[in-house]
């Protein structure tokens, strides 16, 4: 096998120790030499590290992802200073053979795989947009937080058969809230309370009134109290993080505003969208690369001719709860084009496969807008009915003969194209008809390179 690297470098790496392999290759010379240490973690001893590589001229690096202790690392030793290329790999496709595993061990199966070239490396971004990832992360921990104690504070008016949750669908909305800070106060009459409904709520005063009829005391009074001062607590915490967030992506407001004309995507899934992906969508060669990066498209597992389950892999967590999220939200618009999608295919695999099918669909648009520009274009509800006519045409008069119709088919003449709807010279009258920008037939396609095959006489 032919090696790409002459000087490399493996780190096996954890909490309090790295375990570093270089293998070195002479010019002329087909044996490689072999030199290792071990370095701990605290600050000063990983920059001794990048300086004892940097003495012996490793430029190529890699390491596992290993929990969160493989950032330090990476943050030191990306400096320009050291003239690094950092490699992180999957601790899964370096994985050690039973009955042979050692730090050093790992460490010489990782620099051997990089010498070879057979290592591929995940996706770290530059330092800027990782610490903008922080922000959206930290925000989703907050609102976990803040959806537990609202959660408490439920339950808690249970245990006092106080049954504010039947009737107000917000039990700390602003009437909610008004009514629990009473509530935490020691008051105790159900009108007193009821009276601080507002707008839509007040209609429902005679049901509140029942509602709010409970038994408290002095204990239940103290713990409501403390769970509205820690609501009060996150809640202005999620605050600073959006007014944090907010100046961060100043720069990214035109693409933001782009972003939020795709149907269930508002600023906040935006912002997140920018903060994981990046805008520089170089790193992906595709926006098939880009879904497969973030786990939403379908696994592919097959032997012996037979395919097996095409669950998803695992990709980035953050990026695909946000994206399933907008999912739904886009299947409950109307005459929207992923509405129509999710429904044409929650009949065949369910709402749950439909959901992950048009988060899918979705980041493939937010690839397209982000790497080429220009903004969504909808499609409509009706796509799938115009796209095959005739299709259409016998599925539903299909349907009409079940319950006892007869249908006869003729088709009406179709209609001049107005002029200001007139088909760009670019763009071929299909992909006008499907709405496309631009036109998907002239593109160039990849060419394709036959394999040789391979003999079929069996070896002796």
């Amino acid at each position: 096998m032919r090696s790409l690297y002459r000087r490399c470098a493996g780190l096996d790496i954890h909490k309090k120790t790295v375990s570093v392999c270089i293998r070195m290759r002479a010019r002329g010379s087909p044996k490689f030499d072999i030199e290792e240490a071990a370095f701990g973690t605290f600050t000063q001893e990983l920059e001794q590290l990048g300086r004892w590589l940097k003495q012996r001229k490793v430029r190529q690096v890699a390491m596992e992802s290993t929990g969160v202790y493989w950032r330090p690392i990476w943050n030191i030793l990306e400096q320009p200073k050291y003239g690094l290329h950092l490699t992180l790999v999957n601790p899964a496709t370096v994985r050690a053979l039973q009955g042979c595993k050692t730090d050093r061990i790992d460490a010489r199966r990782i620099a051997e795989y990089l010498q070879y070239g057979l290592l591929r490396g995940s996706f770290i971004p530059p330092k800027p947009v990782r610490h903008l990832r922080e922000l959206p992360r930290m925000r989703v921990h907050l609102q976990q937080d803040r959806n537990r104690v609202i959660n408490r504070i439920g339950r808690l008016l249970e245990t006092a058969n106080i049954k504010l949750g039947s009737v107000a669908t917000n039990i700390v909305g602003k009437s909610g809230r008004a009514m629990l800070a009473l509530l935490a106060d020691g008051v105790v009459r159900p009108e007193r309370l009821a009276n601080e409904a507002l707008s839509s709520l007040r209609t429902k005063i005679p049901e509140l009134i029942l509602a709010l009829d409970g038994r408290t005391d002095e204990h239940f009074q103290w713990m409501l109290a403390r769970l509205l001062r820690k609501l009060e607590g996150l809640d202005a915490e999620v605050s600073d993080l959006d007014a944090r967030l907010e100046a961060e992506m100043a720069e990214h407001t035109e693409l933001i505003h782009r972003l939020c004309t795709i149907p269930g995507i508002e600023r906040i899934t935006a912002q997140v969208l920018i903060a994981e992906l990046g805008t520089d969508m170089t790193q992906f060669p595709s926006s098939a690369h880009a879904a497969s990066w973030a786990g939403l498209c379908p696994g592919n597992a097959e032997s012996a001719g037979k395919r097996f389950s095409g669950k998803t892999r695992k990709g980035d967590r953050y990026l695909r709860r946000i994206l399933v999220q907008s999912a739904w939200a886009a299947a409950r618009t109307r005459d929207c084009f992923f509405a129509a999608l999710f429904y044409r295919i929650a009949q065949r695999r369910g709402i749950k496969k439909a959901a992950v099918a048009v988060a899918h669909r979705l980041l493939k648009v937010v690839y397209l807008l982000i790497a080429e520009g220009g903004a969504y274009r909808e499609r409509g509800g009706d796509y799938f009915d115009r796209r095959n006519p005739a299709r259409t045409a016998r599925k539903l008069a299909g349907r009409l003969e079940k319950i006892g119709f007869h249908v006869a088919l003729t088709r009406r003449p179709i209609d001049p194209v107005p002029a200001a709807q007139a088909v760009p010279a670019e763009v071929c009258s299909k992909c006008n008809r499907w709405r496309l920008a631009r036109c998907i037939h002239d593109s160039p396609r990849p060419k394709r390179t036959r394999k040789p095959r391979q003999s079929t006489e069996s070896a002796t």
